[in-house]
């Protein structure tokens, strides 16, 4: 009886582990799981038989043994035909939202934090060895709440680079460096440098060119062992701008990075983009910090003033969506402002929360984002975690959302909001490929995982099956 039991075990805890190692093929098609195919391409592999199988066959094996690829077959020839250039291949993360364990967090709450950490662990590595992204993008809200001192922000940004999104060192050092030395962040130091700085010096100071990564910039192509890693400020990083203080500012910063950047690619070619990360918390007031606000659009009125030489396409990630109305997503716009609020009357006046951008600012970034009328280009915000998928389209003078494409005046502009990676909206990966052809065409896909309690199951499975084969084998 005992060892029918342990065996039965076993044989549930290999099916639910390979069921969430293989879980992009199992549970979704193919194509939703891998970068579109604008053209009639196939994986190669380093292995010459592997490229002798059916296409259906060698795709499947190379996605889920993902060490069989030959990369160099992944470049995508210039139109110049003096250098090759990258497809943009980009995995997008939306709202982790990881919460904290505190003196009281019961002990069953403290193992349901670590679970999730490495649930959505699971979800990162699989997706990044599946398919070797040159960028990924975690759409803010990396943290369930801006409330908490430096001490506890550190706990969770080692937590976000050892268990969420783990990296070689260099990559982390200085969150390790940080969280070891635990002492709070001197923000006022930071707050000094950045009220001085000239406000070109700051801009500049934000513009790259061909980074894909930030260890070793001087590298010109895509570093897929280790993408280029984009983290966005969200309501629950930093806070809205009714609450922002320099020390939320600060201490973002100084882990995760800067909050407003553009990196240009293949300046001068056809084949030129950008990638521009904005920092939505810091569009719309009024504000406890008006200097964020000031600095945020100071960097998009120097951006606007490099249009003139840009004829590309844009790639803009940011937390917030743009305004649309009510109906095209499960969250229709709103403002709300703090009124009588008794606990800091200081913040009275100040915008407390937003579902969109207003509209008045979303027609004024997407004109300043978007410049060339005969350019593509995509949007990827977080925020609304069911997710949403609409088309600006520009009629009239104005900036429109819908679900249908109209690009009778210029190129429409394709908003993606990614829908959550927590359990409860079925752990979302969203793929984002960018090809070139005549010029720049971007697609989007999801691939899906499942609900927390399989990943647990598939633990738990494993620990019970060694304790009922040990128990068998003892006996």
């Amino acid at each position: 009886m005992l060892r029918s039991l342990a065996h039965s075990v076993t044989i549930v805890a290999a099916l639910l582990n390979l069921f969430i190692h293989f879980y992009p093929d199992i549970l979704n098609s193919t194509d939703k799981c891998n970068w579109h195919k604008f053209e009639d391409t196939r994986l190669h592999s380093t292995v010459s038989f592997i490229n002798q199988l059916p296409q259906s066959i060698s795709e499947k094996v190379l996605l889920n043994f993902p060490s069989l690829v030959d990369h160099s077959a992944l470049r995508t020839p210039s139109v110049r035909g003096d250098k090759a250039i990258k497809d943009i291949h980009m995995l997008t993360f939306g709202d982790p939202q990881i919460n904290g364990n505190w003196q009281l967090t019961k002990y069953i709450k403290r193992l349901d934090n670590y679970g999730n950490d490495y649930y959505l662990g699971h979800i990162y590595n699989t997706m990044k060895q599946r398919l070797s992204p040159s960028h990924v993008a975690v759409m803010g809200d990396l943290f369930s709440s801006q409330w908490i001192l430096d001490s506890e922000f550190y706990n969770r940004t080692n937590r976000f680079v050892e268990r969420l999104f783990p990296r070689p060192i260099e990559y982390k050092r200085n969150v390790k460096e940080t969280h070891a030395k635990h002492e709070n962040y001197d923000w006022n130091q930071w707050l000094s440098q950045e009220v001085e700085m000239d406000p070109k010096h700051r801009y500049d100071s934000r513009v790259y060119a061909d980074v894909y990564d930030w260890f070793f910039p001087e590298n010109k192509f895509p570093n897929y062992e280790n993408p280029l890693f984009i983290n966005l400020t969200g309501n629950h990083d930093i806070g809205y701008s009714g609450d922002a203080t320099w020390q939320h500012m600060a201490r973002f910063h100084h882990l995760f990075g800067q909050n407003n950047y553009v990196i240009n690619y293949n300046q001068g070619t056809p084949e030129e983009w950008r990638l521009v990360v904005l920092d939505s918390m810091s569009l719309e007031g009024p504000a406890l910090q008006e200097e964020f606000v000031s600095y945020t659009w100071s960097f998009l009125e120097h951006l606007n003033a490099s249009n003139a030489d840009f004829k590309g396409a844009t790639v803009l990630l940011t937390h917030i969506p743009f305004y649309k109305k009510e109906g095209l997503c499960a969250d229709g716009p709103e403002h709300k402002y703090y009124e009588n609020y008794e606990k800091e009357p200081y913040k009275n006046g100040k915008l407390r929360s937003q579902n969109h951008l207003a509209y008045d600012i979303s027609q004024k970034v997407l004109s300043i984002i978007f410049p060339n009328k005969d350019q593509n280009g995509i949007i990827l915000t977080g925020h609304d975690h069911v997710g949403c998928d609409d088309w600006y389209n520009f009629v009239d003078g104005e900036w429109v959302a819908s679900k249908e494409k109209n690009n009778t005046e210029r190129e429409s502009v394709r908003e993606i909001v990614v829908r959550a990676m927590m359990g409860d909206f079925e752990g979302q990966t969203g793929i984002v490929t960018g090809h070139f052809s005549d010029k720049w065409a971007f697609e989007f896909s999801y691939c899906s995982f499942v609900v927390q309690h399989w990943w647990w199951a598939s633990k738990v499975a494993i620990l019970l099956s060694v304790l009922l084969e040990s128990v068998n084998w003892l006996s």
